[in-house]
């Protein structure tokens, strides 16, 4: 009998049960929730609907966000209470990672959304709008390990008496200059790497963009025209404010996306040579080195640093929703 239950045709019979028995109950539900009247209906059914979803949320975020901040103020095994000593700690010596942060939170956002941008008005009603359009769009496509990985044979080093099987240095040694340690010299080294979450988000904000263009009003642009407008004026008086909507958008969702960063960083460096950021030095703290409080410290200053954006994000989408 339990091997017939750990075999796939038993976890499969499992399934189809469970989901007939899910089934069968909300049918009941309903019927016996159908026999009321008024405002009792709707707050039965608003229970039988949200209150899984709730609970679920409860579980799997509001609980783990408690306990992870209580742990940032316990020490190591979370047995004694050290108060601020962990975020002392981030401020003292791990001032490099957040530095690094920072750096990749303005660089980041402001380089996707530069290069989506330009991108979207020059290719905007061209013959290959589609193609264009397509290759900016592909790297979206791929993880940023796989990115990541992309990118490391790209930057590779070798010794300058060495091949160079490094795309980069393969063409710097063809013309006769020394190879480059792209991934091993700070501070430039950040700066690679944030050259590759560039390169994948890039797609993202020429999509959006090139969208919001696309919705400018015909007759705003040809009014512009008649005024004698040049194509610098048409973008910044014109297309610019327009588009603002989504350019913020697009702004705090890469800016969100980067705070986050981890994969890229650990798959091109392992986060060595002065390239880690919080979420690298969050994942050391508490996996490598065993320590939860701060581990947990550093994920508590990377939530605290997102919330702020999420909460403008927000607060813009519903401005825009008030206008129209």
């Amino acid at each position: 009998m339990g091997f017939f239950l750990y075999s796939k045709n038993g976890q499969l019979i499992l399934a189809v049960l469970a989901f007939l028995a899910v089934l069968a109950i909300l049918l009941l539900v309903a019927t016996v929730v159908d026999r009321v009247r008024g405002r009792k209906q709707v707050y039965i059914m608003a229970a039988i609907f949200g209150g899984p979803a709730l609970l679920l949320l409860a579980v799997g975020l509001i609980y783990p966000a408690i306990r992870t901040m209580w742990m940032s103020v316990m020490d190591k095994r979370s047995d004694n209470f050290v108060g601020l000593d962990n975020y002392a700690y981030l401020f003292n010596d791990g001032l490099q990672a957040l530095a690094n942060s920072l750096l990749w939170v303005v660089l980041v956002p402001l380089g996707s959304t530069v290069i989506g941008l330009v991108y979207s008005v020059l290719i905007d009603k061209s013959r290959f709008e589609k193609v264009a359009k397509s290759l900016l769009f592909l790297p979206m496509a791929i993880s940023f390990v796989g990115a990541g990985i992309i990118w490391k044979f790209v930057y590779e080093y070798r010794g300058a008496a060495q091949e160079q099987i490094g795309l980069l240095n393969a063409l710097i040694t063809s013309l006769g200059f020394e190879p480059v340690r792209f991934l091993q010299d700070s501070p430039w080294n950040t700066v690679f790497l944030i050259v590759v979450m560039v390169w994948i988000q890039a797609g993202f904000a020429m999509v959006v963009l090139s969208a919001a263009i696309k919705a400018v009003p015909s007759d705003i642009v040809e009014a512009a025209k008649l005024d004698g407008a040049n194509s610098w004026q048409l973008f910044t008086r014109i297309t610019i404010p327009s588009i603002r909507p989504s350019l913020v958008v697009v702004l705090t969702t890469i800016c969100i996306a980067t705070l986050k960063v981890f994969d890229i960083t650990q798959t091109m460096t392992g986060a060595e040579f002065k390239t880690q950021v919080l979420a690298n030095e969050m994942y050391d703290w508490s996996f490598t080195y065993g320590d939860n409080g701060i581990g947990s410290a550093m994920a508590v200053v990377i939530f605290l640093l997102v919330v702020p954006v999420v909460i403008y994000n927000v607060r813009q989408m519903n401005k825009n929703k008030a206008v129209r």
